[in-house]
């Protein structure tokens, strides 16, 4: 069998992340392209996290949604505020800083409290696929704003070519367990995903270094909530993944690469062979350029949250639960995700 060598992203306490080239899959002869998957595969059941390169989003392509929005997040309060996210099935739309607490908390009074304790310091604008009947996106008005025009042509565009790549990743995944590779096709066609664009805005040493012995995040410890989730970071840092150990350990940024992983959707779905890990974000990693500063400079980040359609129920995958016996009820996609975002928000 041919073997996909992948060097370590991440290696500190137990936790391996691979940094993977994911060309070998989408381009790659038969054996190339088996190896890799199962590199995928083990990477998600080891570690819940992988790093993935040549994954076939140009560089450049990033690089200018990321400065549209920075553009976006540039705006006035006041409109942005007038894009407000408005509802859990929706979930499209603005997010202020400070009225999402990402946490494993589900009963809205405990996330609560801890958002008045702890409130994440960040915000952020979340993209759903477009013509959903009920649940528009919220788009600036692009009458007479030629940066609104592009603001959304450019995500819309950018939106699809991550369902694609989704799409593949969990083609990959499928011809990792040896079933069928267009067996979650039918789950994902549809691309009931969000798009999600992060402004972590510059913020006072001082906010980190909290007298009640609190730890303050810019996100707080969470896990994500649906299949697999494409992370694409600036060159900042400030994520953290939990290790088998019970600590956190930095995954640092590594240029035109895309950190992915697991959610507890697609965990429960492998009754629990693939790990859906938890994670946050918190004080940035100090750089020399920064000492001479108070404050830390402002942090990007976007996040395409692959998950399940609405509709599908999704029950224990084959192969993963003959022995062991299925571990969970079967549960609606749909359903799952918006009781999830309802005690969030």
């Amino acid at each position: 069998m041919s073997h996909v060598p992948t060097d370590s992203a991440v290696a500190k306490d137990d936790l391996v992340i691979p940094l993977i080239d994911f060309s070998q899959f989408l381009s790659g002869e038969a054996t190339s392209k088996k190896a890799t998957a199962e590199a995928v595969l083990k990477g998600f059941q080891n570690a819940g996290f992988i790093y993935l390169k040549n994954h076939g989003i140009p560089s450049d392509t990033v690089t200018n949604v990321f400065s549209h929005s920075a553009n976006f997040f540039a705006r006035s309060k006041e409109q942005k505020d007038s894009l407000a996210w408005y509802s859990p099935e929706s979930n499209r739309g603005y997010t202020a800083q400070g009225r999402e607490k990402v946490t494993d908390l589900e009963e809205h009074g405990d996330v609560e409290a801890l958002r008045q304790a702890v409130p994440d310091l960040k915000e952020s604008f979340e993209i759903g696929r477009e013509n959903e009947p009920g649940m528009p996106n919220m788009w600036p008005p692009t009458d007479g704003d030629d940066a609104a025009k592009a603001f959304k042509e450019v995500m819309a565009e950018f939106f699809t070519t991550c369902n694609q790549l989704h799409m593949q990743v969990m083609r990959a995944i499928a011809l990792g367990m040896g079933i069928e590779e267009d067996w979650f096709d039918s789950y994902t066609d549809v691309g009931d995903n969000t798009l999600r664009l992060l402004h972590y805005p510059a913020v006072p040493k001082s906010v980190f270094k909290r007298s009640d012995g609190q730890l303050q995040v810019r996100a707080g410890e969470h896990s994500d909530y649906g299949s697999v989730t494409l992370l694409f970071q600036d060159s900042r840092g400030g994520l953290q993944v939990r290790s088998p150990k019970g600590t956190f350990v930095d995954a640092t940024p590594i240029p035109d690469t895309i950190v992915v992983n697991a959610g507890d959707l697609l965990a429960r779905w492998s009754n629990d062979t693939i790990k859906s890990t938890k994670h946050r974000v918190v004080e940035p990693p100090a750089k020399p350029e920064d000492e001479a500063s108070d404050s830390y400079p402002p942090r990007y980040s976007i996040a395409y949250f692959g998950n399940p359609n609405f509709d599908s129920m999704i029950e224990a995958i084959p192969g993963t639960y003959e022995r062991t016996g299925r571990k969970y009820e079967g549960v609606k996609s749909g359903e799952y995700l918006w009781k999830r975002l309802s005690a969030t928000y």
